[in-house]
């Protein structure tokens, strides 16, 4: 088979089959291609999934026929729309790197890339908390205990702003800043490196420095690990700690199927409520739209009287 040509003009020999080295090296130039943690921990999940399917009998090539088997296979797990086309969209990332290295033939690679995902049944609803749910959820997080005031001010901060689990991992002092009278959490950097700044609830804040006072925290992360013994140890928290934080709550407050994203679901959705509007609602979850909406609309982002202020959970 011909190969592709290099700069210097010598061909570089492509396959059709690779073999497990070369799908490792390829997850590693995808992986290394991804600037969120998060993201790279999704695509070296699916990754794996695909390259044991891959392994676990003989195929004839990396190829499209090959991709749309694993699809069906993907489908006939019962898994849901959205995961099988993350799995997907990582193996068309790993065809993609594994063609830019040589490793497969252009040709495979771009008719890998054509292979279409699942395809969604009407519109998933999400999970969110009732006002009653997120006050009850508060309550229960133990908060006369050191790790107590921790995961309080965690849930405060998840429900109250809207943060994903590694935007409040990396939460530091110093980005707690006052703007227009009004704490927030200044220049945050969000998915897909967006920076945006978040208004901070007065109720929020009185969390925030119940946790730190007692943790005696003046600088670096916000939040850090608490052992056995109530004692504060190392200068961070995962955000795997930050899923059983919300976890060990729900089971506290009887909610079942809590996960993380859903107190930022939550927040929305109160914010909604509330009476917010919609584009403040935008900047205040970050979402990609926030940009197209303010250049078309023209519209600022409030902070004397920010969207989250009236969420109805104070005093709790």
């Amino acid at each position: 088979m011909p190969g592709r040509k290099t700069k210097k003009g010598k061909s570089r020999c492509t396959r059709t089959i690779l073999r497990i080295p070369d799908l490792e090296q390829s997850k590693t130039a995808v992986l290394n291609s991804l600037p969120a943690k998060t993201s790279q921990e999704s695509y070296a999940h699916a990754i794996d999934e695909f390259i044991a399917w891959y392994c676990s009998e003989p195929r004839l090539a990396f190829n499209r026929p090959v991709v749309l088997r694993y699809r069906i296979y993907l489908e006939q797990k019962n898994l849901a729309p959205s995961t099988i086309n993350v799995r997907l969209a990582a193996v068309r990332r790993l065809a993609y790197e594994a063609a830019d290295t040589g490793l497969l033939s252009p040709e495979l690679a771009a008719g890998i890339r054509r292979v279409k995902g699942a395809k969604r049944l009407g519109v998933r609803i999400g999970n969110w908390l009732t006002l009653e749910q997120g006050r009850t959820l508060l309550q229960r997080s133990g908060s006369d205990t050191l790790r107590g005031k921790r995961d309080r001010a965690i849930l405060s901060v998840l429900l109250g702003c809207g943060l994903r689990r590694a935007e409040l991992v990396a939460l530091s002092v110093q980005d707690l800043q006052i703007r227009e009278d009004h704490w927030v959490f200044a220049d945050l950097i969000g998915k897909g490196k967006h920076i945006r700044t978040v208004p901070v609830p007065g109720w929020v804040k009185t969390a925030l420095d119940d946790w730190t006072a007692n943790a005696d925290i003046t600088g670096g992360n916000i939040f850090r690990r608490v052992n056995k013994n109530g004692v504060v140890w190392g200068e961070e928290i995962s955000p795997k700690a930050i899923w059983h934080v919300v976890k060990r709550a729900a089971q506290r407050a009887g909610i079942h199927g809590l996960a993380p994203h859903d107190l930022r679901r939550t927040c929305a959705r109160l914010c909604h409520l509330a009476g917010g509007e919609l584009e403040q609602i935008q900047f205040l979850l970050g979402h990609v739209s926030v940009e197209t909406t303010e250049r078309y609309l023209g519209c600022k982002q409030k902070f004397r009287d920010a969207v989250n202020d009236q969420l109805g959970l104070e005093g709790v």
